[in-house]
């Protein structure tokens, strides 16, 4: 059986989110925030609002941060540790931060962060050296295979190799085609025997069939020449499906009404988080709209339509009572 992490989406995974889906859905072995980065030389507001320990309670949580070198991932833990310090771990627990070397988005690309990282092997070193110089954390790190070149790995898998990483999660498709195109298994496959960390799966998995096929294809070592898959991990299936990592852990059968059902439930408590914090109702209603952006294949095509056409409050609750029939 493989661990399943729950990927950090944008505007998606929040900490309320989160929270509401630990709770009421589970089989989820790890939650990862949305990147946190410098912006002005300080980490953006909403980003260390989202970190903050009282709003992630009882979650299995890794920190994401996003880093052009050593100075932004100073200034990072910085932020993370003037919150957390007094936190109490169990005993043997430490907290989880992942570096994120995989975002595509050309704005951050060019900037050298995420993805852009992967093209700055300097970089790359100076962030393990300082991973290395923090080891009291839990540390790893998210990547795809290059920015251009599905090989660009080759040059930084030593350096992280090196680092003292738990895992490496990776996509296997190159920045410039963000989320489009095949994913490049053949050097997914190169870069897993090439590892000497533990690597997690990420990219297009929606079913229990497919994490079912990684498992079997990967999940063993069968053969000299790689270790085991650590885990998947998982991002717009889970918002699509949010039943998904427990139907494969508890090995759990869930039918289209039953996780409609379950989806009704999980926007019942992020619409309940959100209205005591978001003021306005248009405000509200534009991000309740978006935890809808993924269920479309499990909705339906008419109702999806209805409740994202809702233009006021009481035209969307009413979508939403009509999509939990």
């Amino acid at each position: 059986m493989l661990p399943i992490h729950f990927a950090p989406l944008q505007g998606y995974t929040e900490d309320v989110y989160r929270r509401a889906h630990h709770r009421l859905c589970g089989g989820v072995a790890r939650y990862y925030t949305p990147f946190m980065r410098v912006e002005h030389g300080e980490v953006r507001r909403k980003d260390a609002f989202d970190m903050l320990p009282q709003y992630n309670e009882g979650v299995p949580l890794a920190l994401q941060v996003i880093a052009t070198g050593a100075d932004e991932m100073r200034v990072l833990l910085g932020a993370i540790e003037e919150r957390w310090s007094a936190v109490p771990m169990a005993e043997g627990e430490r907290l989880h931060i992942d570096v994120n070397m995989g975002c595509p988005f050309p704005l951050q690309v060019r900037h050298g962060r995420g993805a852009g990282v992967l093209q700055l092997p300097e970089k790359v070193e100076e962030i393990c050296r300082f991973m290395a110089d923090h080891s009291q954390y839990a540390w790893s790190v998210k990547m795809r295979l290059g920015v251009e070149e599905p090989d660009e790995w080759r040059s930084i898998l030593p350096l992280l190799d090196a680092a003292p990483l738990e895992h490496i999660t990776v996509h296997p498709r190159v920045a410039r085609q963000q989320y489009g195109g095949e994913p490049d298994m053949e050097a997914f496959e190169a870069l897993m025997a090439a590892s000497h960390t533990p690597i997690i799966y990420n990219g297009d998995v929606t079913t229990v069939e497919e994490i079912c096929e990684l498992e079997a294809r990967y999940g063993a070592p069968n053969d000299a020449a790689h270790a085991p898959l650590a885990g998947v991990m998982i991002g717009r299936g889970l918002l699509a499906r949010p039943t998904l990592a427990r139907e494969y852990t508890e090995g759990v059968t869930c039918t289209d009404a039953d996780v409609v059902e379950v989806l009704c439930r999980l926007h019942d408590a992020v619409h309940e988080s959100y209205a005591s914090r978001i003021p306005g109702e248009a405000q509200l209603l534009q991000k309740l709209r978006t935890f809808w952006d993924y269920t479309e294949t499990t909705l339906g095509r008419k109702p999806w339509k209805k409740v994202h056409k809702a233009g006021n409050m009481k035209n969307y609750l009413a979508a939403v009572t009509q999509v939990g029939g």
